[in-house]
């Protein structure tokens, strides 16, 4: 400490540095700014969803295709968001979160003009690494400029705007498509990304702290073609095998998976070792919280990505419900989604890990009660139908999410946020890839066979059984959660 009163030029009216302080501290608006960042990448994830079946009347697209315009972007923003994070601890989270926004703004122009399938599936991926340089610079801002209750309420808040977000994401993407701005059609649902991104772009240059690791690291160009391709080899099979007829090409690069994931293990280990700057250090994984919070995540996440896939195909495949009356269907999951994530970081302190296990089992009578009502009354079901069940679920989502990150990054130092983040996050679009490559493949496998609505059923019990494991292992967590 200096014990120097800072300058009126030091102190900025949504930037300040605590007193005597050097760490920046994220202000309301700043937070409000990182946040939608965060909402962008996870709109665009879902978004597309209602719009496929359109996209694919509009471009004449195949079925594989049509699952690369959703793939596309899954695995280039997974298999990158680690990366995001380390730049952002080396050349400042502020500068990559801006650099982030407009390529995310330029991408997403070049989905809303892409001619062909071939140039929309090329445009997405693009879009996937944009979102994955400035996702990973929200939680590391978030983690590095505040602390106590204030991190614990921003982090909450982020957990909600993912969720919500993803939701909201189908919604959205419902009425744009039926509204039809202009005649653009499903083209609206990336067009307008440009707006806002131009909104954003000057509040996080005034708004948003840089911060950056005190000793920034050096490349680790090994660890990152090594991750990239471990990600890919199980991503991209999973999701283009089914429509593709499981070719060899999908066996053999699943098989690699396993070594791949080796290889990159002993190529960081060895980095750490020799003194040298691992992309993810193997000790980071030597916290406890940030282990238990990536376990815990994985079925978490997977049984929501593929949920949220199987719901927007069914409805519009079996029940016949067109864009829009497909995502309100969704819309009581978004309020009581939103409810929850304001009540659960209330209740952390209190009750610890429980809130985990509270959200496990409402999610799970949820889910439970969409499937009771699907079996007695399909088809004749519609959004006001489903509410009970969506309502339900949702509650039990909204608990759970901001509290998975806000575990997991309990115990990361704030000099590793960037890599502490990214690899909570990747864990995250990793396991809503997966479930939309596992549990939407399932269904589409199904559907022939059983039908909509048996394959729906099938899908659902599936997911009741990935949140028993959520459940498990919310149990084994120590009640206390700082």
């Amino acid at each position: 400490m200096t014990g120097r009163e800072p300058s009126r030029a030091e102190v900025r009216p949504h930037i300040r540095r605590a007193a005597g302080a050097e760490a920046p501290v994220l202000g309301s608006l700043g937070l409000l700014t990182v946040l939608l960042g965060a909402a962008l990448p996870m709109l665009d994830f879902f978004i597309v969803n209602v719009a496929l079946p359109t996209i694919q009347r509009d471009l004449a697209a195949s079925e594989a295709m049509l699952e690369m315009v959703v793939a596309a972007y899954g695995i280039t923003y997974a298999v990158l968001l680690v990366l995001g994070g380390r730049l952002g601890d080396t050349f400042g989270r502020r500068r990559l979160f801006v650099w982030g926004l407009i390529g995310f703004g330029l991408t997403s122009l070049a989905c809303g003009i892409a001619p062909g399938p071939g140039t929309l599936v090329a445009a997405r991926a693009a879009q996937g690494a944009a979102s994955a340089l400035m996702l990973p610079q929200v939680l590391a801002t978030i983690h590095a400029a505040t602390s106590g209750d204030r991190r614990g309420k921003a982090l909450g808040l982020y957990g909600a705007t993912g969720g919500i977000s993803s939701i909201a994401g189908q919604l959205i993407g419902g009425a744009l498509v039926t509204a039809d701005l202009w005649g653009t059609g499903w083209r609206s649902i990336f067009l307008v990304n440009v707006p806002v991104v131009l909104l954003a772009l000057p509040l996080a240059l005034r708004a948003v702290p840089d911060t950056r690791a005190e000793r920034p690291a050096r490349g680790d160009l090994a660890g990152t073609v090594l991750l990239g391709a471990t990600l890919t080899s199980v991503l991209l099979p999973l999701t283009e095998g089914r429509a593709a007829g499981w070719p060899l090409w999908s066996w053999l690069t699943l098989c690699a998976a396993p070594l791949l994931g080796w290889l990159f293990y002993a190529v960081e280990a060895r980095g750490e070792r020799t003194g040298g700057s691992p992309l993810l250090p193997p000790t980071l994984l030597r916290e406890p919280s940030l282990r238990r919070g990536l376990a815990l995540g994985v079925p978490l996440f997977l049984g929501f990505g593929g949920f949220m896939f199987v719901i927007a195909v069914a409805f519009q495949t079996g029940l016949g419900l067109g864009p829009v009356a497909s995502g309100l269907a969704l819309a009581p999951m978004c309020v009581t989604f939103f409810a929850a994530s304001l009540t659960g970081p209330r209740l952390v302190p209190r009750y610890g890990s429980r809130v985990l296990v509270w959200g496990t089992l409402i999610q799970a009578a949820g889910v439970g009660l969409i499937a009771l009502t699907v079996l007695w009354r399909w088809p004749d079901l519609g959004p006001l139908g489903l509410a009970p069940g969506m309502a339900v679920a949702g509650f039990g989502q909204g608990l759970q999410v901001p509290t998975y990150f806000r575990l997991a990054l309990n115990g990361v130092p704030a000099a590793r946020a960037g890599a502490g983040s990214g690899l909570a996050v990747t864990n995250q679009q990793s396991g809503l890839a997966l479930g939309v490559a596992t549990l939407g493949s399932l269904f589409l496998t199904l559907v022939p066979q059983l039908g909509v609505r048996d394959a729906l059923l099938w899908a659902l019990a599936v997911q009741v059984a990935g949140v028993g494991v959520t459940c498990a292992l919310s149990l084994r967590l120590p009640r206390t959660v700082v």
